[in-house]
């Protein structure tokens, strides 16, 4: 077949198998096709917004290119169906209970996007919103339901949500893996698929119809820690310029965590492939996908690695110099973050500092000072906000008292609404736990059959605009909803977000002037 022929011949082709496909889509019609920098595009159209999903940003993270910078994918002919998820990056277990599983494979470098139907007729330019999705870096999945980017798209928003590699295919350092590098580091290889991501974002969100110059990096928990190492990577300089970071952070003296040390990352990371039989970086890439699921050892070695290629310092040092990717920051936690990770149902007075001890460890006597207590409900609810304050509160608040230090704005909130769970459900005792705003941010209620309330669907209604009016501007304000004051130096309020939106302060404050002077005495 001469090769005019044949080309027309794949892309008629390529036509016919996309329509084939989307004839599986209920519910759903034919988005317009959309011209990318490496090829078309076929998506969906469902009430009034279009869907484009497993979109690839970088090439396959498979056989030689296992633990290598993401490479720039090639292009296609003809046009790509973009109606399905593509699977999820290999892991074990969901990163939130009861969330349904998704497929996994090592081919999982793709994004979805989510944009309000007018978008494509190309009438105005819309913010962006470019989640990242948590699950402690060891699991996560774009195509869960409760990351459904329409309800922000409704109100103005491209949304887009990003795959990255997870646990150790994502994570580990090793000697020869830095050796191979020549930029002398390793490791971070999830966070550089985040940036591959911003990359593809910047150069072509213009065809959906989003301003690749109002980007907001936005994630919550491993994502929002992933946030504040792109505030602090020179890497990712340029690629957004606002980031929201929901209940998580990374600002802890390195002290207390030597692993994240190059030097200490490659020896774990060298002893976990002893430890598989694979000593070298050829067997460790002939290995199956499988061997590094499930396995405790690889604990040890999926974390951020401070490197010179992604992150050559810790975000502290960084933002405390204000050398940091200073653009406007919305960040917060939540009041019983706790419950929904940690079972205390059966701390007592009596086995509090034994049960805390096999948790953490040894931890400085001071830091428990704040968390008193004499009964056992007393004794429950001291470990609840000490594990709160701990994992969470502290880096919030270091991370927006260190941003505000610089020329952008921060707002800061608190969230203490208790979801109406249902009676027997596995959310029943979460309260204001980790994950609960996140069904109010996306406002996606009605995704679970739980007793909302009107008080329920006013705060998704604001804490929706507040999202999408900060992706816009930088600033969560406008519309009619109550105004959020920024935290200042010197005037640190937060919004607290309840059945009544209202400006405060946090009320753990004294707890976290403890765990400061603790850190202060050991960085």
């Amino acid at each position: 077949m001469p090769g005019r022929s044949k080309a027309l011949f794949v892309d008629l082709l390529n036509v016919f198998c996309v329509t084939v496909a989307m004839a599986g889509v209920t519910g759903s019609a034919l988005a317009e096709e959309t011209v990318t920098q490496k090829g078309r595009l076929q998506g969906s159209r469902e009430a009034g917004t279009t869907r484009y999903l497993g979109v690839p940003y970088a090439r396959p993270p498979i056989g030689d290119l296992r633990w290598r910078d993401p490479q720039s994918i090639e292009g296609w002919s003809g046009v790509r169906d973009a109606t399905r998820f593509a699977p999820a990056c290999p892991q074990v277990g969901v990163s939130m209970p009861d969330e349904p599983e998704s497929p996994t494979n090592e081919d999982c470098l793709y994004l979805n996007i989510w944009a309000p139907e007018a978008a494509v007729r190309g009438d105005q330019t819309y913010p962006v919103i470019v989640w990242i999705p948590g699950g402690g870096l060891t699991n996560g999945s774009t195509s869960i339901p409760l990351y459904d980017g329409a309800a922000l798209a409704h109100r103005g928003a491209i949304v887009v949500t990003v795959a990255y590699r997870l646990g150790v295919l994502g994570f580990l350092a090793h000697p020869e893996l830095t050796a191979e590098s020549g930029a002398g580091g390793s490791g971070n290889y999830g966070l550089m698929d985040q940036i591959a991501a911003l990359e593809w974002v910047r150069e072509n969100i213009g065809a959906f119809g989003g301003d690749p110059d109002r980007v907001t990096v936005a994630g919550q928990s491993a994502g929002a820690t992933s946030v504040s190492i792109l505030m602090a990577s020179p890497r990712a300089k340029g690629l957004f310029q606002r980031a929201i970071g929901q209940s998580g952070g990374l600002f802890e003296p390195l002290a207390l965590a030597p692993r994240y040390l190059l030097k200490n990352a490659e020896a774990d990371g060298a002893a976990y492939g002893e430890a598989l039989g694979a000593p070298t970086l050829v067997e460790l890439r002939a290995l199956p996908v499988e061997r590094f699921l499930g396995d405790s050892r690889a604990d040890v070695v999926v974390h951020p690695v401070i490197e010179p290629r992604m992150l050559p310092e810790p975000p502290y040092d960084v933002l405390a110099a204000g050398r940091h990717n200073d653009v406007p920051l919305l960040v917060g936690f939540n009041a019983e973050e706790a419950l929904s990770l940690t079972d205390v149902s059966e701390v007592t007075a009596h086995n509090f500092h034994e049960r805390l001890n096999e948790r953490w460890g040894a931890l400085p006597p001071a830091l428990l000072e704040p968390y008193a207590f004499a009964t056992d409900a007393e004794a429950r609810k001291a470990r609840a906000d000490f594990e709160r304050d701990l994992r969470f509160g502290w880096d919030i608040r270091a991370w927006a008292r260190l941003a505000a230090r610089g020329q952008a704005s921060v707002h800061a909130y608190y969230f203490t609404r208790r979801p109406p769970y249902a009676e027997g459900s596995i959310q029943q005792t979460w309260g204001a736990g980790h994950f609960a705003e996140l069904w109010y941010m996306f406002d996606h209620l009605d995704q679970q059959p739980w007793p909302w309330t009107e008080a329920d669907r006013q705060l998704a209604d604001d804490m929706a605009g507040y999202w999408v009016a900060f992706a816009r501007h930088g600033n969560p304000n406008g519309a009619d909803r109550p105004n959020w004051p920024a935290f200042e130096t010197g005037d640190e309020r937060v919004m607290v977000l309840d059945e009544e939106l209202k400006p405060g302060v946090l009320p753990n404050n004294a707890a976290l002037d403890v765990f400061e002077r603790v850190y202060d005495s050991i960085r």
